[in-house]
C-alpha cells in the first residue's frame, strides 16, 4: 500500500466533505473488512446513507469455515453491535445461502436465529447450487434439493415477515426521498429514503434527480406509497 493510500472509511469522509446536497451509498462489504472506523465516519456524516449491505452468507461457523469465510457467527454479531453502536437505527441488508454440502438441520437454525437477532432490514436469499471446478461441488454432503427447497421457503418467510413489520412502521410519517425515476406500469415517480426504502408517489412535474418530502400512506412488503407533501 503507497503511503498517500487513503481507506475506505477516509474516502467516504472526502466525499461526504463535498459541498451540496447528496447521498452517498457504497454497495457491500466483507465483515472481516468491516471496522469500527467505518461506523464512527457514517455515524459523523449526514450525507452518508443509513444503510449497510454486510452479507453474512449462514449463521453457522461450520458452514461458514466450510465458506472460507475467515469469521465466526459472533465475529459478525460484533460487528453488528459496532455498528449499531454508532448508528442505531441503521438499516442492514444481507445475503444468506441455504443448502450449503453438509449443511445440518442444525446449521440452518444457526441462520434463522441470526435472522432473528440482527433484524434485518432484508436478505437477498439464495439456494446453493453446485458449479463445477469450485471446491464446494467437489465436497461430500451434497444437500437434497427438497430439503433445500423447504429451507429456503423457511428463511424467505422469516425474512419477509421482519421486512413487513419494519416498514409498517412508516405509515403515518414524512420521508425524505431522492427520486430516481419513473415507473411507467405503477405511473409512479420512485426513489429511495436514506435507509434504502423504495418508495412510490405520484407527482405531475418530473421530479427525477430531486429530494422530494413524501407522507406515506401505505406500505407493501418491502416498498412505501405516498403523497407529495410539504411537511
Amino acid at each position: 500500500m503507497h503511503s498517500d493510500s487513503l481507506s475506505f472509511p477516509e474516502l467516504l469522509k472526502r466525499i461526504a466533505g463535498i459541498e451540496g446536497k447528496f447521498r452517498l451509498r457504497f454497495m457491500t462489504s466483507h465483515p472481516k473488512d468491516f471496522s469500527e472506523e467505518l461506523a464512527r465516519v457514517i455515524a459523523e456524516n449526514p450525507k452518508i446513507c443509513r444503510a449497510v449491505h454486510l452479507p453474512v452468507q449462514s449463521g453457522s461457523d461450520s458452514v461458514l469455515k466450510a465458506m472460507n469465510r475467515k469469521y465466526t457467527a459472533a465475529d459478525y454479531i460484533k460487528k453488528i453491535e459496532i455498528l449499531k453502536k454508532y448508528v442505531p437505527d441503521c438499516a442492514v441488508t444481507t445475503d444468506l445461502i441455504v443448502g450449503f454440502p453438509n449443511e445440518s438441520e442444525e446449521d440452518f437454525k444457526a441462520t434463522l436465529s441470526l435472522v432473528k437477532q440482527v433484524g434485518f432490514a432484508s436478505a437477498f436469499t439464495f439456494v446453493y447450487s453446485k458449479r463445477e471446478g469450485t471446491v464446494a461441488a467437489k465436497m461430500d454432503g451434497q444437500i437434497p434439493e427438497e430439503v433445500s427447497k423447504r429451507r429456503i421457503m423457511e428463511l424467505i418467510e422469516l425474512v419477509n415477515a421482519q421486512t413487513r413489520e419494519q416498514t409498517s412502521h412508516y405509515v403515518g410519517k414524512t420521508v425524505e426521498i431522492l427520486c430516481e425515476d419513473y415507473d411507467e406500469k405503477r405511473g409512479k415517480y420512485l426513489g429511495r429514503d436514506e435507509y434504502g426504502r423504495m418508495t412510490y408517489f405520484s407527482s405531475v412535474e418530473n421530479k427525477k434527480g430531486e429530494f422530494v418530502k413524501v407522507k406515506v400512506g401505505s406500505a407493501n412488503g418491502m416498498s412505501l406509497y405516498g403523497e407529495l407533501t410539504k411537511e
